[in-house]
């Protein structure tokens, strides 16, 4: 998706902003603070909030880089969390917070940069508020979800679907609905970009699954996931066959991959697995579903953006 001359202005403005808003009193805490955000990133929460902002009147910039930077921020924040929690090593192909100071100083920084975005969400208006911590819930809960995993009475393909649409579709779907709110749409506009915000964070991370296991395509290191022992769309799908013939797979990714071999040899055999097929045609189904709740939005540039979004994210794990 090629960028607009306004969405690159709007892009270049908003990094500056961003490290900004993320300096502290401490020079210690603004390196850290600003330690993942110099490492960069897609910046695909603040350009859904600059999208979903031409779907209604005139838009004050100054509070659309707001509404941007709290979407940015919120996100930036649960990383430091999350890595946390995944004892992760790198962000980004940088070391991680956690790596380079420890868990406390990572926990602390993402909690400042919660407090910052909170800051910046109170001069939008109340009910900018009130949707900021509506995601933050989800987010918190989304993660226990994760953590404690499904108890016996529910599906584990249900369960990791819930999982994802706390933690990754509420968020995107809160940077859709803070575009529009500052262009001042009405319910319609706003019900329709919350649902498809919902839809296309499920695409997002679902199609990260897949990545995971067919990422020779994509340059990203393969069978992360699969090392380190996380349920991801293939392999829940796996999971739930009733087929013999898949026991010994089934088997082989339930064992220690930490060895390069064995791990070589479980993405093989998944990636000529039927599953891998069954996996996209899910991202594909849900892509689609993501676009038809763009259908009462008028047509036009930022749409058509909206639209190329999901196909975005299908192409790249293919």
């Amino acid at each position: 998706m090629t960028a607009t001359p306004e969405l690159t202005s709007f892009g270049d403005r908003f990094e500056e902003r961003l490290r900004e808003a993320a300096i502290a009193d401490s020079p210690f805490v603004t390196e850290a603070a600003t330690h993942v955000i110099s490492a960069g990133g897609k910046r695909f929460r603040p350009l859904l909030v600059a999208l979903s902002s031409q779907f209604g009147g005139d838009v004050d910039e100054e509070r659309l880089m707001d509404a941007a930077l709290v979407m940015e921020i919120t996100h930036v924040a649960s990383l430091y969390h999350d890595d946390v929690m995944d004892e992760a090593d790198l962000r980004r192909a940088a070391p991680s917070a956690n790596a380079r100071w420890g868990n406390l100083v990572a926990i602390l920084v993402g909690d400042y940069l919660f407090s910052r975005a909170s800051s910046i969400v109170a001069g939008l208006g109340v009910e900018y508020v009130a949707l900021q911590a509506a995601t933050f819930t989800r987010l918190v809960q989304g993660q226990v979800a994760e953590t404690i995993g499904p108890d016996d009475e529910t599906d584990p393909l249900e369960h990791y679907l819930q999982v994802i649409a706390d933690k990754t579709g509420s968020l995107i779907a809160a940077s859709a609905l803070f575009g529009a709110m500052v262009s001042g749409a009405d319910q319609s506009v706003l019900d329709a970009l919350a649902a498809y915000g919902e839809e296309l964070g499920l695409v997002f991370q679902l199609s990260d699954d897949l990545i995971d296991i067919t990422s020779n395509q994509t340059g990203k290191t393969p069978g992360t996931d699969l090392r380190e022992g996380v349920a991801t769309l293939p392999t829940l799908l796996l999971a739930r066959s009733d087929d013999p013939g898949d026991a010994e797979l089934l088997e082989l990714l339930d064992s220690d991959l930490s060895c390069d071999e064995r791990l070589a040899e479980a993405l093989e055999a998944l990636r000529a697995h039927p599953v891998i097929d069954e996996a996209r045609a899910e991202v594909n189904r849900r892509a689609e579903l993501a676009k038809s709740h763009l259908a009462p939005l008028r047509d036009g540039e930022a749409k058509d953006m909206l639209l190329a979004l999901c196909d975005e994210l299908v192409n790249r794990s293919v």
